[in-house]
């Protein structure tokens, strides 16, 4: 079972990576190009801790950092893969981050592009999102919002309850003082996308047959 693990960048900001447990941070899958500036690297804290200390990033923070780390773990088709000058991750509906969505992404690339945090209000304005989140404040919408995504290729991603029974792609979920997730894989098979395998180990759950939306 592999962990988040929270490093402390020079500029303050706090960067969760996937790490096999028991292994420091600099053996992780996938390192960004800042943090291998940094020598040596220190682990902060495990996400078995998060909530003990109000010193310690929030649930919104691990989970924004979370989205990041889903972005190099996922190919898109390459039509999508061509579409816009940035990689665009977008919250769909009331947004709960804040500014530690922008904070997590500040400063990184992705296949060369700039990762960028972007806001919108209907699932039309996803042309350009590489991932949607969906929030809460769209749960009375979530079927109609899932429908019209599928035509764009994007990876859904949600925290509200059964996000990922309803043909959502990716379902933030608390596991104890945990931010853990599940994949619905069926659902983003179909949209053309492939998840790593190292992802799917992550996973608490992992969906693998299609089941009708509510």
């Amino acid at each position: 079972m592999r962990e988040i693990v929270s490093v402390k960048r020079s500029d303050g900001v706090h960067r969760f990576q996937f790490a096999p447990r028991g292994r420091a941070f600099w053996h992780t899958l996938v390192l960004s190009s800042r943090l291998r500036t940094l020598a040596p690297v220190s682990v902060l804290i495990i996400v078995s801790s998060l909530f003990a200390q109000t010193s310690k990033p929030g649930e919104y923070a691990i989970k924004a950092t979370y989205l990041y780390n889903f972005a190099r773990y996922v190919e898109w088709p390459v039509r999508s893969a061509a579409n816009g000058d940035s990689f665009a991750i977008c919250v769909l509906g009331q947004d709960p981050f804040g500014s530690s969505l922008d904070s997590a992404l500040a400063g990184e690339t992705i296949d060369g592009k700039n990762v960028v945090a972007k806001r919108i209000s209907a699932p039309q304005d996803a042309v350009t999102c590489r991932i949607v989140f969906i929030s809460s404040s769209e749960d009375t919408r979530l079927k109609g919002h899932l429908t019209a995504l599928r035509q764009t290729d994007v990876l859904t991603v949600g925290d509200m309850p059964n996000f990922s029974q309803r043909g959502g792609m990716i379902q933030f979920v608390l596991d104890g003082n945990k931010v853990r997730f599940q994949v619905n894989l069926a659902t983003a098979e179909e949209a053309g996308l492939t998840l790593s395998s190292e992802l799917l180990k992550v996973a608490i759950a992992v969906r693998r047959t299609s089941q009708p939306g509510d």
